[in-house]
């Protein structure tokens, strides 16, 4: 036993790898599921569109009314002008709910204003995204976890003394910058303290529950408090509390073995013990101790997310990542906001869409750790694809659908881009070697975020030709769904920690090989076959 070498897995084991301390994790993973999902669809709902029109009660001789002009009776004609006395909201379809583009009139002419928001809210996804996670493999996941939830809290309150556009635009970008690190980062460090084989089943059900939960809430909770200004008080103090995670959240001890910081981890794992009642011998401190002397190396500790870039097959990796990513993130937003002209209000189509995001994670505890990864990635892809442009030709070729039918559709639709989404996620955290995990996985997101810039450009391109959104989605769906087919497996296999681990990991595997065809002895196969997890 003296002569044993103890891996960070295995030091889980002896600290306890699903027990009180990794339930507290779970608990406050699901209350940053809930903040995330409030904090991102939060600006859908402050920038609702009711229904308007021209106040025309001071006019004469008004042969109709539209919503950015009114046609008046002059010399027997009806001339087309402009109207200037304001104008009346309806807030039938919005239940009574207040948003900024009524309370500031950014209609007509000035509808571009609060579409300027959120396109801004993504440029600082990116540059958040990006920026934090260089950040995250240099002072911490949990350091960039508590920063990137205060922007979120200045953003928001920002957005609320907004009475201009430029101010408007100011906070939308540094609420932005909040998105994606104010998730991804609890996601990195509740992966890597809990069991590999209770991965899936902790992190998907709290995504599913707590994440669905407060999707659907968003819209019936703006309508509870009744303006944008007191929604976004609400969506935003909650934030505060993640400074609390200080005393409560350990780092990240994989990266900080990877930083060679190895007494650090060592005093994590010490209070994971203490906290799930274990006692842990200092033969297996030692243990680990040498593990870490053997396997990192100051160079190791220095590698950025170019490192991923530097090998043919690590490279290859890494792009089909950033492509899936892409697909994925344009997709999911694209879906998720694709809620007006369906027949229905905005808030139900919303609420409806979004319910599928718990059936989606109970598929995956139920499918993932069978199918594996791959084939799960790129069936949900391709299933979300087929439905989706499966809606466009039905809305190309038949007048007037069944809005029924187009809402079914749009729902499945959704079901296969959430389970995709949420699995996608786990895929490239388990791909990216831990020494740039922070780097690679926010650098992959940032893809994804910018790429969801041309969001609300191609649902726009319903003003042209209604089907559109659906058959480009429906296109980019089938890409990603055909991409991930060139991505190894991860199942029952030893993560990779170094570029090397990453450069080797997976190779001389098919692309239509999957977990679900492999014999048991064949799907533990690892990087170091006696270190598998």
């Amino acid at each position: 036993m003296t002569d044993e070498i103890i891996d960070i897995d295995s030091m889980l084991q002896h600290v306890g790898n699903f027990n009180r301390f990794q339930l507290i994790l779970m608990l406050l993973f699901s209350a940053i599921n809930a903040l995330s999902a409030f904090h991102y669809f939060g600006q859908t709902f402050i920038s609702v569109v009711p229904e308007f029109q021209c106040d025309t009660r001071n006019y004469e001789n008004i042969s109709a009314t539209g919503t950015c002009d009114v046609e008046i009776l002059e010399n027997d004609t009806y001339v087309n002008m402009e109207c200037t006395t304001g104008w009346i909201f309806s807030r039938n379809i919005t239940y009574g709910f207040i948003g900024i583009i009524e309370e500031l009139n950014w209609v007509c002419d000035d509808n571009w204003k609060p579409a300027l928001g959120q396109s801004v809210f993504f440029i600082g996804s990116v540059v958040g995204s990006l920026t934090l996670g260089v950040l995250a493999d240099f002072i911490g996941r949990l350091h960039v976890l508590v920063i990137a939830n205060i922007l979120a809290f200045f953003g928001n309150i920002t957005t609320i003394l907004s009475n201009d556009v430029t101010v408007f635009a100011i906070s939308r970008f540094v609420a932005g910058c909040a998105t994606d690190s104010n998730f991804v980062m609890m996601y990195i460090i509740v992966m890597e303290y809990i069991k590999p084989s209770m991965r899936t089943l902790g992190l998907n059900l709290c995504i599913g529950l707590f994440y669905c939960l407060s999707c659907m809430a968003v819209p019936w909770v703006a309508v509870l408090l009744g303006n944008w200004r007191m929604f976004l008080i609400f969506i935003s103090v909650p934030h505060l509390l993640v400074l609390g995670f200080y005393y409560l959240v350990p780092e990240s001890a994989q990266w900080l073995i990877s930083k060679g910081r190895t007494e650090e981890a060592i005093q994590c794992f010490r209070r994971i013990a203490t906290i799930n009642k274990k006692t842990v011998c200092e033969k297996t401190v030692d243990s680990l101790r040498r593990f870490c002397s053997m396997h990192v190396s100051s160079k190791q500790t220095n590698e950025s997310f170019f490192g991923l870039l530097k090998t043919p097959k690590l490279r290859r990796k890494t792009i089909i990542l950033v492509f899936k990513s892409m697909v994925m993130t344009l997709c999911y937003d694209a879906i998720s906001r694709n809620v007006n002209g369906l027949g229905y209000s905005a808030f139900i189509i919303f609420t409806t869409t979004s319910s599928t995001i718990l059936p989606a994670c109970l598929f995956i505890l139920a499918v993932q750790d069978k199918a594996g990864r791959k084939a799960l990635a790129s069936g949900s892809l391709l299933l979300s694809g087929i439905f989706t442009a499966c809606s466009g030709v039905i809305q190309a070729f038949m007048q007037n659908p069944e809005p029924t039918l187009i809402v079914t559709l749009a729902v499945i639709a959704r079901l296969g881009i959430n389970v995709a989404y949420n699995s996608g996620a786990q895929y490239a955290v388990e791909l990216i070697p831990t020494v740039v995990r922070g780097q690679g996985v926010s650098a992959i997101h940032v893809a994804g975020y910018a790429a969801s810039f041309f969001s609300p450009q191609i649902l726009y391109l319903a003003n042209i030709w209604k089907p559109y959104p659906e058959v480009i989605l429906g296109v980019l769906l089938v890409l990603g769904a055909i991409a991930c087919l060139f991505l190894p497996e991860t199942l029952n296999r030893t993560l990779p920690v170094t570029l090397k681990d990453g450069e080797e990991f997976g190779e001389g595997e098919g692309i239509f090989e999957f977990a679900c065809c492999r014999a048991p002895t064949e799907s533990m196969t690892a990087l170091n076959p006696s270190q598998t997890t």
